[in-house]
């Protein structure tokens, strides 16, 4: 078993690589800065340019599975062009795997396994979304619009005959990049304080947790859809206070309403106003155990 991962540089593509490491499992990764290249033991850098379609045939020698997180980070203010970006960075990515096996005269993959997001479901503040919840008609966010195209891109790749998995990600919790810190800062300075009406479901899970799924799900390819999120979701209020407890300082200050929100952020706004609550059963069946299944857990290791 060897494995090829795309967005192996970001939060949460280091930690699969050290998780698969752990499990002796040696990478191949690809990168678009050779800067980043680097050859070793059971890790090796290769070149790629999802957005001009090219790619170093190589990375897929020896390779069995593919993890594929490309795709530019949806935490920037969001015009139309950094919109049309974070779409078409992730269509860009399949778009260029698929083309660089079609190329290969012989190849030894067996699995493809695609990130996507909980931003596939509506925002609800008080429905509970499973992972076999099917998408309704009507107007979409432009989030859901993005991840609706996206997993569509995944599932084109059952055409190349690969056994297919997709697993949508909730909120990461990592001590030092992605959602926490951003928490993290304004407590620390007594300026904490949650959004909007603060009842919106958050569905976290903890970096290793993450990683330890796409793991799981790689080493027993298994097919379909899987929610990427610890079993315990809480409300944005009681996040903000989960963490203030753990930093040991008070919430001041009241909620920072919605309006204002979306006069800072505009569209962006909803990554932090919008209510996901999404369930985690079906890693129980699955025999997975979770390492930090509590908030309060996860935030004493992060913290």
């Amino acid at each position: 078993m060897k494995i090829l991962i795309t967005g192996a540089t970001g939060l949460i593509g280091k930690e699969i690589i050290k998780q698969f490491h752990i499990e002796g499992i040696s990478t191949h990764f690809l990168t678009t800065s050779k800067a980043k290249l680097s050859s070793k033991e059971n890790e090796k850098g290769f070149l790629w340019n999802p957005s001009k379609g090219a790619i170093d045939l190589n990375a897929f020698q020896g390779v069995t599975h593919i993890i594929n997180l490309a795709g530019s980070t949806i935490a920037q203010r969001w015009t139309e062009k950094n919109k049309a970006e974070i779409l078409h960075s992730r269509l860009d990515s399949i778009n260029t795997l698929m083309k660089g096996i079609r190329q290969l005269k012989s190849h030894s993959l067996t699995y493809f396994l695609g990130a996507s997001a909980i931003g596939y479901y509506p925002s609800d503040f008080s429905k509970e979304y499973p992972s076999d919840w099917h998408s309704e008609s009507g107007k979409a966010s432009f989030l859901r619009e993005t991840v609706l195209a996206w997993e569509a891109a995944n599932e084109s790749v059952a055409s190349l005959g690969l056994r297919l998995g997709q697993l949508r990600i909730g909120l990461v919790l990592d001590q030092q990049e992605g959602a926490l810190p951003q928490f993290v800062t304004p407590i620390k300075n007594f300026v904490g304080a949650a959004f909007g009406n603060g009842k919106q479901w958050q569905s976290w899970i903890h970096k290793e947790d993450i990683a330890r799924m796409f793991v799981s799900l790689s080493k027993n390819e298994l097919e379909g859809v899987f929610n990427g999120v610890a079993p315990n979701p809480v409300i944005q209020k009681e996040l903000v206070a989960a963490i203030a407890q753990q930093l040991n300082k008070p919430v001041l200050l009241p909620n920072v309403p919605g309006f204002v929100i979306s006069l800072i952020l505009g569209e962006m706004a909803q990554l932090v106003l919008e209510s996901q609550k999404v369930q985690s059963d079906q890693w129980f069946a699955l025999g997975f155990e979770f390492h930090f299944p509590t908030l309060p857990e996860a935030l004493r290791d992060l913290l």
